[in-house]
């Protein structure tokens, strides 16, 4: 009997190996190392499409963060994330809008940086003098002049699920804003949006279409999402009455309603902000998209018409990010669904 599970142990531990090594010569066959990396030191002027800002001054545009470093039961991390301040922030500014930050609190709010999701435009933020001496100095909620404003954009991360619903101030904001203006939230930011009444005593999100950072991609990455929050975005919204659009998991989807402007994650960024715009009246300033945003577009035509269809497209489109489409294709294996995460990795591979 020993003799026997000694045996099994051993083809199971030169199995191991195998796979072990088997899964470190398909990670070396990526060529993830060589992959290009946004540049640190890259700065306001190097942001092609700035070249582009419209010369006339169409007014100001108030972007909210979180004050809340910490929260929930264990006090995990929370803060606001900064790829969905930077990127908002420089499409508001190359359409002739100067954008004022605030936050709860005021002063200097906790930021989250991913160093994996950094791009040109979030560098060129933590570079800018000028915008950093805004997130410095940001304005407390209670200070506010809405008036000032033609639109509000609530930046998300997980501190806004800890202080911008119910809040006050950011009712206050809304209900000026929203009669005349445009609202705009992205991810977790459409947190803000709930508990706004309106001054009928109807909630702002009533009957309304709109999206948010869903159930499905809270619970996909914290299972104690539920115990952490009050709440999930989804769940409240439709218990407010919002007609919610969700799209698949980590994928760009913004849902425009007449001047409310929401989108479902952090990859809806450069989209809500550019729909703000047109919601506002405009045609956004030529941009040449991101790698990140071809790769997006790529993942939509996969999910929607399938591989074929996404492999024809990626022969006429620019550069793409292969890291996000093998994030997919991880996703997809650990969702059991095999298909799906060998046909991501052949799309990654071009």
């Amino acid at each position: 009997m020993i003799k026997k599970l000694l045996r099994a142990g051993a083809w199971l531990a030169a199995t191991l190996v195998l796979l072990a090594a088997g899964a470190y010569l398909y990670y070396r066959s990526l060529d993830l190392d060589k992959l290009p990396k946004a540049n640190p030191q890259f700065a306001v002027a190097d942001l092609a499409y700035l070249k582009n800002t419209v010369a006339q001054k169409r007014g100001r545009i108030l972007a909210v963060v979180s004050s809340t470093e910490r929260g929930g039961p264990a006090m995990k991390r929370a803060g606001y994330e900064l790829t969905e301040l930077a990127r908002a922030y420089y499409v508001f500014q190359a359409n002739g809008y100067e954008v004022d930050i605030a936050s709860p609190k005021g002063g200097k709010p906790p930021e989250r940086i991913d160093l994996d999701d950094m791009g040109e435009a979030d560098y060129a933020f933590l570079n800018d003098a000028a915008a950093q001496d805004k997130v410095v100095n940001s304005i407390a909620l209670a200070d506010v002049d809405a008036r000032q404003y033609a639109a509000v954009y609530f930046v998300g991360g997980k501190g806004a699920m800890y202080d911008l619903p119910d809040n006050p101030d950011v009712s206050r904001i809304v209900n000026d804003i929203a009669g005349r203006g445009v609202v705009g939230a992205v991810c977790h930011g459409p947190a803000a949006l709930l508990g706004v009444k309106l001054a009928s005593g109807k909630a702002l999100v009533d009957g309304r279409r709109m999206t948010a950072f869903t159930n499905e991609e809270e619970l996909f990455l914290m299972k104690d999402a539920r115990t952490r929050f009050r709440f999930l975005l989804e769940e409240r919204a439709v218990a407010e009455g919002a007609h919610f659009v969700s799209g698949p998991k980590y994928i760009d989807n913004t849902v425009v309603d007449g001047r409310l402007v929401t989108g479902q994650n952090a990859w809806s960024t450069w989209s809500v902000a550019e729909a703000m715009i047109a919601a506002l009246g405009h045609r956004p300033v030529a941009r040449e998209r991101t790698a990140e945003e071809v790769s997006l577009r790529l993942l939509a035509t996969y999910y929607r018409d399938g591989l074929g269809a996404a492999r024809a497209e990626q022969a006429v489109l620019p550069r793409f990010d292969k890291m996000l489409v093998l994030m997919h294709s991880v996703v997809a294996a650990m969702q059991w669904r095999a298909i799906d995460a060998v046909n991501l990795q052949r799309l990654a591979n071009g």
